[in-house]
């Protein structure tokens, strides 16, 4: 039986690597002009944006008999997205920020990177494979590979949006460690993660989100992501009721 302390490790690692990341990228923040914290940021919205191409694959992986991945994607995206809009998630996310941007007395783009931060270490395959893995045998790996990306993400985030970045460390903190702790309580019911057709459906999804949080980086449009957020939850059930009925017909 896995302690606490097992299933959530990487959710720990990742925590404080995202936390060192903003506190060097706090301490570089005023030795770089503008032009290259721009730079910076361009470079993380452009790796975003081939991450979430490479995760959207993942929808083709996960047909329900004639049912096609690509449009359970779109349904799980458009009721997730309506559901999102309706619970105004972004909303609430974007209040969160400038709470604690009013509370820490953070100036210039706090919100902005807290939500940003939030949405680009919480959406993810590593996010939710990794999660996953963690709580169901202890095994930190891929969590322990995400840290370290998002440590170095974190410096060039902090970069143009400074402190709030930071405080994303309490959305993966509540995020990530629910879903490990989530998955080890859920352990009989959930299949192989890496091949498990819900959660490719779920991954592809995320890569969608991905991409739109990529053209937001890259100020190409105003995507509002988080309110998607309700998205990666419904796709693993609109397959499992697409292979239901398939499999009853």
């Amino acid at each position: 039986m896995l302690n606490f302390f097992a299933k959530t490790s990487g959710t720990w690692i990742n925590v404080a690597t995202v936390l060192i990341g903003t506190g060097l990228g706090l301490l570089l923040r005023d030795r770089l002009p503008r032009s290259m914290q721009a730079i910076i940021t361009q470079a993380v919205g452009l790796l975003t944006l081939f991450i979430g191409v490479s995760m959207a694959g993942s929808m083709a992986e996960a047909e329900a008999g004639p049912v096609d991945g690509i449009i359970l994607g779109l349904l799980a995206l458009v009721g997730g997205g309506l559901l999102g809009e309706w619970w105004a998630i972004e909303a609430k996310l974007e209040a969160i920020g400038d709470r604690l941007k009013r509370q820490f007395r953070g100036g210039g783009k706090f919100t902005e990177g807290f939500v940003a931060a939030s949405l680009l270490f919480c959406v993810g395959p590593l996010t939710l494979i990794g999660s996953l893995n963690n709580g169901l045998s202890g095994d930190d790996t891929l969590l322990t590979l995400k840290a370290a990306m998002d440590g170095l993400a974190a410096i060039a985030l902090t970069g143009s949006y400074g402190l709030g970045v930071g405080f994303s460390a309490l959305v993966i903190l509540v995020f990530q460690g629910g879903v490990s702790l989530l998955a080890g309580i859920l352990s009989q019911q959930i299949g192989d993660p890496a091949s498990d057709p819900g959660i490719l459906l779920a991954t592809g999804v995320g890569g969608i989100m991905i991409l739109g949080l990529g053209l937001n980086l890259l100020q190409v449009g105003k995507i509002r992501v988080a309110s998607f957020l309700p998205a990666l939850i419904l796709a693993p059930m609109l397959y499992a009721i697409a292979a239901g009925l398939v499999n009853g017909g």
